[in-house]
């Protein structure tokens, strides 16, 4: 039996493709489905293949993706915001899609990051099971400690399928969640600056 290792460091069996497929097979047939029929035959290749997409980030280390820093600033200090930022998870309850946008924030102490970094960073976290509120600290969390930064915002607006599709079924409803770190939590100036450069509309 080959184990892995997840992103926690625990061993876990590691499952086959072959085996994956399987259990679609499985699932189609419990909710009344023939995955013998022409349509559905290639369904268990394909939905694997979905998830390998859906959920890359548990073979990506966010450190990697922020190691390579630039100091070559000339002094500047100030906020570097980048907004609009798409979000494509999975709710870990139900496994269903969180459809949104996250804004990042962070106040540079000496080195600075590429601007791509913060969106795979957001990928990387996001292509996982999450909760909303896991992913906004998570994100936060992995650029402050990264870029020792004076302080770093995190904002992610998201409709969770598992509320507009299904149970309580409130398609228009969205869920906004903040993190702040450093200047942004202990400076309402800061943090009260950031929200409004966030709600402005790009020119």
């Amino acid at each position: 039996m080959k184990l892995v290792k997840n992103t926690d460091n625990k061993e876990l069996k590691k499952v086959s493709d072959k085996e994956a497929e399987e259990a679609v097979i499985k699932l189609l047939t419990w909710m009344g489905e023939d995955p013998s029929r022409e349509g559905l035959l290639e369904t268990p290749k394909r939905v694997i293949k979905a998830y390998k997409e859906f959920f890359s980030g548990y073979k990506e280390d966010p450190n990697k993706i922020l190691e390579k820093t630039f100091g070559d600033v000339e002094g500047y200090d100030d906020m570097v915001i980048q907004k609009n930022i798409s979000v494509q998870s999975h709710c870990e309850h139900h496994m269903v899609p969180i459809i949104g946008t996250a804004h990042i924030a962070y106040i540079p102490k000496e080195r600075v990051v590429g601007l791509s970094k913060l969106a795979r960073v957001v990928d990387v976290f996001s292509k996982r099971l999450q909760t909303q509120e896991r992913l906004t600290l998570q994100i936060a969390k992995s650029i402050m400690t990264a870029l020792e930064a004076k302080g770093v915002a995190v904002t992610i607006d998201a409709a969770h399928q598992c509320m507009t599709t299904r149970g309580i079924k409130k398609e228009k409803a969205s869920t906004v969640t903040n993190y702040y770190l450093g200047l942004f939590k202990d400076d309402l100036s800061v943090q009260n600056r950031y929200l409004r450069l966030i709600s402005q509309q790009s020119v």
